[in-house]
């Protein structure tokens, strides 16, 4: 068995448990963020939380929003193409710390 169960994704309910009322709070939250159109369409929240869950490598949430994204009419090239953006930003808020090592060779006199 893996360590990320598909079929605990159907549990994540279950998390409230002991504060049922923040769950349901969460939820709601949620719902009203994700779950329906406003300025973006839900296939375009969909895509966003796509790229989002595969920056933040949530399993679990890769396949909720692959399924989202499906049922809202994104099609497997604009999904990649999501991806490949989180994908992007995510080396690039890396590399831009290069900056902080640049200022330390110089204090250093290394560059």
């Amino acid at each position: 068995m893996d360590y990320y169960d598909p079929g605990d994704l159907a549990r994540f309910p279950e998390v409230g448990k002991f504060a049922k009322d923040l769950m349901d709070k969460f939820f709601e939250y949620h719902d009203s963020a994700t779950g329906r159109d406003g300025a973006l369409t839900r296939r375009e929240k969909a895509l966003i939380a796509l790229a989002v869950a595969h920056a933040e490598k949530c399993p679990y949430c890769i396949d909720a929003y692959t399924t989202r994204c499906l049922e809202t009419g994104a099609d497997p090239e604009q999904m990649t193409e999501a991806v490949h953006v989180a994908a992007s930003m995510s080396a690039g808020a890396r590399l831009v710390h290069a900056v902080q090592m640049q200022k330390a060779l110089v204090k250093n006199d290394a560059m």
